[in-house]
């Protein structure tokens, strides 16, 4: 075992920047924008991607990384396949949280919220936006089962290579997105001493935001 760098002491203190009530937007997904905005401008690799958390019927959570490809009025939005693990826990349980964790500029972002399927036209509009070979991806994966070599994704690509020529590869039906409403986000922007500042918009039960610190 290699004790060169023992975990217990990484650490970095955060100096960047602060974060106010007073600075931020009264609407969160308004805020968000903000701040996406500053990771696409300081040139971050895939600010869009996030780690989506999601759990079975009874509790069991699991949690992988995938890309945020759209911010509506209501909500955020990421396509996958339907049949998968998290699609399969979607279906039982819609509670689920996003996380984004933009390093260089020592912030996060967390949302919890609920999720479901958009529409099939934002579907289809984001599915022929794809390159070729995602698209047919799509088709050759049954995701989060059990195959018994990489050959079998390699054949079912040239499979469908041979049944869809580029510009005409139709969107499975188990393929497609899903937009989480949030009813929590919280801000999270590094200070030192391990003191950060967080700010939480929380949804009160008429449906308005309300803004508060929290401790770190």
């Amino acid at each position: 075992m290699n004790n060169s760098a023992p975990l217990a002491s990484l650490r970095q203190d955060y100096r960047q920047q602060s974060l106010s009530e007073t600075e931020v937007s009264q609407d969160p997904l308004q805020q968000f924008q903000i701040w996406f905005q500053h990771a696409q401008d300081s040139e971050i690799i895939e600010p869009n991607a996030m780690t989506l958390a999601t759990a079975s019927p009874d509790g069991k959570p699991s949690a992988r990384i995938v890309l945020l490809k759209g911010i509506q009025e209501d909500g955020f939005v990421f396509f996958t396949n339907y049949d998968s693990r998290k699609g399969r826990q979607i279906h039982d349980n819609p509670f689920g949280c996003l996380v984004f964790f933009w390093k260089e500029l020592e912030r996060q972002v967390r949302i919890e919220g609920v999720l479901g399927k958009t529409s099939n036209a934002d579907s289809d509009a984001y599915f022929a936006t794809r390159p070729y070979e995602s698209q047919v991806g799509a088709w050759s994966s049954p995701q989060s089962s059990v195959i018994e070599s990489r050959s079998v994704l390699d054949k079912n690509v040239s499979d469908y290579k041979a049944k869809f020529q580029p510009d005409h590869v139709k969107r499975p039906d188990h393929w497609g997105g899903y937009v989480l409403k949030p009813t929590l986000m919280e801000f999270w922007q590094g200070r030192t001493g391990r003191l950060h500042d967080r700010l939480q918009y929380r949804k009160d039960q008429t449906g308005a935001w309300l803004l508060e610190r929290l401790a770190p």
